[in-house]
């Protein structure tokens, strides 16, 4: 899937940014659009010795050679353990990866600093997903921020910017990435192969990256069990939806996390809430009939509690727990909307 072409302004956007580029950039949006492979991209084209017209990297030059191989000398990419290890397929029976950019990597970029640029060219540093630091990382990076090495640019990404600390957010110039016209995504997950087009953009929230991703990931199965369990509202019984949901998530073997249960969950509510309100809903626009049923009757404000609920246990499945307890309690309170 072509990102630069989903995302024409903020390309051109970008490139004019090369006549005189900041010492930081904060590539923000939800997650799916193609930040970080437009970043990427971006960073490629830079870093090009004989870039197109538009930009983009030629894909012929040694330098081109090495950032396709991840060994360009003036490139250094900071990300998570266990995200280089999932996009590298690891084996099993490894340690178990950080979920957390390392201080111990941001430190490294010291020895990166003091190496004189390849051709005394430009030097890029790029970061994702940005707030996956500490305080502690991020106070470490904010040295480098403060006090940016001559030709050096950092890239940071980021889906959650608001996590990001205010001082890292003030020392860069802000490159917000906005979902694309739905025609041109739908177009754009025809030709990767992607059938039911619309659907899954609908289920992306207009992200069609995490489209692409969601078609790709066999989780349709136990997506339509959820929205079945959803759509049953008060007349649903909660003890049997957790057993359900715990069995399918067991036989995923680890494909579909209970993180991703309460994510859908909060678009099926957020569609609820909008419906209340007499809008058109983003998410299941396959569902809309069934959800403007349920919703008659339901205060609006109902569902907007629930949803800012959802946000707080979401947070919780990150931790250690029953997971059998937290499905029935999940469906109980849902059930709970539609008791009146």
């Amino acid at each position: 899937m072509n990102v630069i072409d989903l995302h024409r302004p903020i390309w051109e956007k970008l490139q004019a940014r090369r006549r005189r580029l900041p010492h930081a950039l904060l590539i923000t949006g939800q997650r799916g659009l193609g930040k970080y492979a437009l970043a990427k991209e971006f960073a490629a084209g830079l870093l090009c010795e004989d870039p197109g017209a538009d930009g983009r990297a030629c894909g012929r030059c040694l330098a081109c050679g090495w950032f396709a191989q991840g060994n360009h000398p003036d490139f250094r990419l900071l990300q998570p353990e266990a995200l280089a290890e999932a996009q590298n397929e690891a084996e099993d029976g490894k340690k178990k990866a950080s979920q957390q950019i390392t201080i111990e990597q941001v430190r490294g970029l010291d020895d990166f600093f003091n190496v004189g640029t390849h051709r005394s060219g430009l030097r890029v540093i790029l970061i994702y997903p940005t707030e996956a630091m500490n305080r502690n990382t991020a106070n470490a990076l904010l040295k480098s921020l403060e006090e940016p090495s001559p030709e050096t640019l950092f890239l940071l990404v980021s889906g959650e910017p608001m996590r990001l600390l205010p001082t890292i957010r003030s020392r860069c110039q802000a490159v917000p990435v906005r979902v694309p016209v739905a025609a041109d995504a739908i177009a754009a997950l025809k030709t990767v192969g992607v059938t039911e087009a619309e659907q899954w953009l609908a289920l992306a929230g207009g992200a069609p990256l995490l489209a692409w991703e969601l078609a790709q990931s066999g989780q349709g199965q136990w997506l339509d069990q959820l929205v079945k369990r959803l759509a049953a509202g008060g007349r649903g019984d909660p003890l049997t939806a957790a057993a359900e949901m715990e069995k399918l998530l067991k036989d995923s073997k680890g494909k579909v996390g209970l993180r991703q249960v309460v994510e859908w969950v909060q678009k099926w509510t957020v569609d609820l809430a909008l419906a209340g309100q007499s809008l058109p809903v983003r998410y299941f626009s396959g569902e809309r009939a069934t959800i403007e049923k349920l919703v008659a009757g339901t205060p609006v404000y109902e569902f907007l509690g629930f949803h800012r609920k959802l946000l707080r246990e979401r947070r919780q499945v990150e931790q250690p727990l029953n997971v059998r307890l937290f499905l029935e309690t999940l469906f109980m309170d849902y059930r709970s909307l539609f008791s009146n």
